[in-house]
């Protein structure tokens, strides 16, 4: 592998400043990470004590939550709550996460915190599917988005857009375990959870002399928590990774790291709990989000935007041809995405049920539906079909249906598609254009304009007889309008610390040179 000439000019640089000018600049780079960690102890610190009362309520739930498991275990009879996804399914309307469902007449209330029972109460089919799920999910990140997003940009920077999705797996998945999951999916206050699960402490599996136990979390109660939990992290893991394709060719590395442990903590957590927790917010609100139109794809497209329009535009962006390196890659990432998303929408039924089913066939005809919206617009608009068109497509069809996949009919499903792939190509050409900003791979254009496409028309055509709960446009608008400011304001004022204390973007050089030699010293042939 050799260096080409912009790299050794550097190298000679480096070797011609003395070691007095070496000395100050790491002076100067420790002052300013010191800077950075003070910062950002001072925030975290804050942050905690208004976490404080939320965490209080917390422990006393657990607390009284064990003793009333105590007093099922100490009884053979079966546990006094039923299963959300079982009792749900006799009346023809499961809640999932976040679904705003209504209970079945007659069963008895779900609990509201993680609680402990015996393995023999866990439904074998309900985690089989449920552990599938979460292995599809992650394939969506690794490799479908990553080879998604890698065929789109430059050859100079395919293994850097690689890099991203690959990376981002491994960092979301440390802060998940550590404190992502407790600040979701805990009981704490409207806004935020408490700290019971912090390096999920309390999740346990126990294999005694008495049999075997294990926790189970309050939102999913015929599979272990574990598997909850992991299921979970998937759906942390990719939504950060959205958001890599609005700031493409252009972000340092080490930056990028900082601002995804950090929006991951104070927005996917946080956003995630309104929506989904069932004394959040939004969630008490009645908003409707089945698998992820706000908390992933509006949050991560409005969180995109940001970085788009904070770092700048693209060193020769409408001047110079920027042509994707390999559509062949992006066709093989999106068809990914595709069977994947089965695992995203069908999967957050919870449950091996007829909602999961139903949740599958209105992926697919959105999905469908969107991807020929798309084809024909451009093949109107344009003069031709393309690949990658019907690929983003797809695409769009696929973020569009996911608040609504478990809340609408066929009819619903179809004409959301079609809505979204004919507005997201026009987001994603017509308004980009018309507003000039580059969001290189229209991370905005179709995470968030899709997702908020969807979220809306899941207040139109939600049928309560499929998913417990009638649709309320008002309510939706409050959901995409909350999760609008809270991530857009949140991000800006990460991205401006961030850029203040290590700097956001690569040097103009370094940009033109291409991220693969210059952040990783490798390249494509």
């Amino acid at each position: 592998m050799t260096q080409d000439a912009g790299a050794a000019q550097r190298l000679q640089a480096n070797a011609n400043s003395g070691p007095g000018t070496r000395g100050t600049t790491m002076r100067k780079t420790l002052r300013k990470f010191l800077m950075g960690v003070s910062l950002l102890a001072a925030g975290i610190g804050l942050w905690a004590l208004a976490l404080a009362d939320g965490a209080s309520g917390a422990v006393a739930a657990s607390v009284l939550v064990s003793s009333a498991t105590n007093t099922v275990h100490a009884a053979s009879a079966a546990p006094v709550f039923a299963p959300v996804a079982c009792a749900a399914e006799a009346s023809g309307a499961a809640p999932a996460i976040g679904a705003s469902g209504e209970q079945a007449a007659g069963a008895p209330a779900a609990p509201m915190a993680p609680v402990v029972l015996d393995a023999s109460k866990i439904n074998a089919g309900d985690t089989a599917w449920m552990l599938s799920s979460t292995a599809l999910v992650l394939f969506m990140t690794i490799p479908g988005l990553a080879l998604f997003y890698g065929g789109m940009v430059r050859k100079k920077n395919v293994l850097a857009t690689l890099m991203q999705s690959f990376a981002i797996t491994c960092l979301v998945t440390i802060i998940w375990v550590v404190l992502g999951y407790s600040l979701a999916f805990t009981p704490g206050n409207a806004f935020i959870g408490g700290f019971s699960r912090v390096l999920l402490s309390g999740m346990s599996f126990i294999k005694g002399d008495k049999g075997v136990t294990l926790t189970v979390s309050h939102l999913a109660t015929t599979i272990p928590e574990s598997v909850y939990m992991t299921y979970q992290m998937t759906f942390a893991i990719i939504t950060p990774a959205l958001i890599c394709g609005a700031f493409a060719d252009r972000m340092k590395f080490s930056a990028m790291l900082v601002f995804m442990a950090l929006w991951s903590i104070m927005v996917y957590s946080p956003i995630a709990h309104m929506v989904w927790e069932p004394t959040g917010w939004l969630s008490a609100a009645g908003i409707l989000d089945f698998a992820g139109g706000t908390v992933v794809h509006i949050n991560a497209g409005m969180a995109g935007l940001v970085c788009a329009l904070v770092l700048g535009k693209r060193v020769g962006y409408g001047r110079e041809a920027m042509a994707p390196h390999n559509l062949v890659l992006t066709l093989v990432g999106a068809a990914m995405l595709w069977v994947g998303w089965f695992g995203f929408n069908a999967g957050s039924a919870l449950a091996a049920d007829g909602r999961a089913g139903f949740a599958m066939v209105t992926t697919q005809v959105a999905t469908a539906a969107a991807a020929l919206a798309w084809m024909f617009a451009e093949w109107i608009g344009k003069g031709k079909p393309s690949v990658l068109g019907i690929a983003s497509g797809a695409v769009a069809g696929l973020v569009a249906v996911t608040p609504a996949s478990g809340f609408v009919g066929v009819s619903g499903a179809l004409s959301i598609g079609i809505v979204a792939g004919v507005l997201c190509f026009l987001s994603a050409t017509w308004l980009k254009n018309k507003l000039g900003y580059d969001d290189s791979l229209d991370a905005f254009g179709v995470h968030g304009i899709g997702g908020i496409i969807g979220a809306i028309l899941t207040g139109v055509f939600a049928v309560k007889d499929i998913g417990g709960a009638d649709g309320s446009v008002i309510l939706q608008l409050k959901g995409v309008a909350t999760t609008l400011i809270y991530s857009g304001l949140v991000s800006f004022i990460l991205l401006k610390i961030i850029d203040a204390v290590i700097g956001l973007r690569v040097t103009e050089e370094e940009e033109r040179e291409g991220l693969d030699v210059v952040l990783h010293g490798e390249h494509v042939e």
